[in-house]
Formats: structure tokens, C-alpha cells, sequence
């Protein structure tokens, strides 16, 4: 994947996309300091978290900048996110997602909101590409029933 980052930062370099060039020489630069900070090697999984971290940081800003009514910004951190989102693996499903928390539900037979966390690491050992903001909602409002 580390490769494939590579060759289209190339690629937007020759091009003259300046755009697309500099979202990927950030994720290639992000990628870089995770490897160096955890002292592990670049591998797919590590580009994965690098890759959701941005998009999730880039979301978060586009929402905020919406609100203030700043258009342009949230419509630069859109494309930001489209040019990242390409290189990740498809999300799973609502239905996988739903799928997994009642295999959790049944083998870990949580009883109150304290067991959230074991739930959510028992869905997140099984699904690496859920969204787990919606995981954890959809595990709250199954825990509350």
C-alpha cells in the first residue's frame, strides 16, 4: 500500500495536481512519523490507522468549519478526505457491524454499560475496517434495552 501511496504522489507531482501532491506527501510524511514514533515498520496496518486518524481529524474540522460557515475550508477538507478515503479498504457493513456485536454479546453476556469496553475491543479485534463510532452507538443503544 506504502508503494501504491508512492507512486501516485509521483504521479501528482508529474501531473501538477498541486492539490492531490500535497494531501499525499502529508499522509506519506504522517505515515513516516507513526513508523518512527512506534518504532515499527510501515505495513498495511499501520497505514490503515494513519489513514483513519486523518479522515477522522479531516471530518471533524470540515463539521466545525461548516458550522462557522466557512465553506471553502469544508470543501477543501472534502476532497482531502475523498483523496484518502481511496486508500482505504471498504468499510464493513451496518450488517456485519450488527452481525459481530451479537457474536459478542453472546459469548461476553455483558449486563450493564460497564462491559462496553470489553465489547468493543471484541468488535474491533473482528472488524479493523468498522466505523467504530457507529459500533459504539450501536453497542449503547443495545446495552440500554
Amino acid at each position: 500500500m506504502f508503494e501504491t501511496i508512492n507512486n501516485d504522489l509521483k504521479e501528482a507531482l508529474k501531473s501538477g495536481d498541486k492539490f492531490k501532491l500535497s494531501v499525499l506527501r502529508m499522509l506519506k510524511s504522517s505515515i513516516q512519523l507513526e513508523a518512527i514514533n512506534n518504532k515499527k515498520e510501515i505495513d498495511n496496518e499501520l497505514i490503515i490507522n494513519v489513514l483513519k486518524k486523518q479522515v477522522k481529524q479531516r471530518n471533524d474540522s470540515k463539521t466545525e468549519y461548516s458550522k462557522l460557515g466557512k465553506m471553502d475550508v469544508a470543501n477543501d477538507l472534502a476532497k482531502e478526505i475523498e483523496i484518502l478515503n481511496n486508500y482505504l479498504p471498504e468499510e464493513a457493513s451496518e450488517e456485519e457491524i450488527i452481525k459481530t456485536i451479537e457474536e459478542a454479546f453472546n459469548e461476553l453476556n455483558p449486563s450493564s454499560m460497564k462491559d462496553m469496553g470489553s465489547i468493543m475491543k471484541y468488535v474491533s479485534s473482528k472488524l479493523q475496517n468498522a466505523d467504530m463510532t457507529k459500533v459504539s452507538s450501536l453497542v449503547k443503544e443495545r446495552l440500554t434495552k
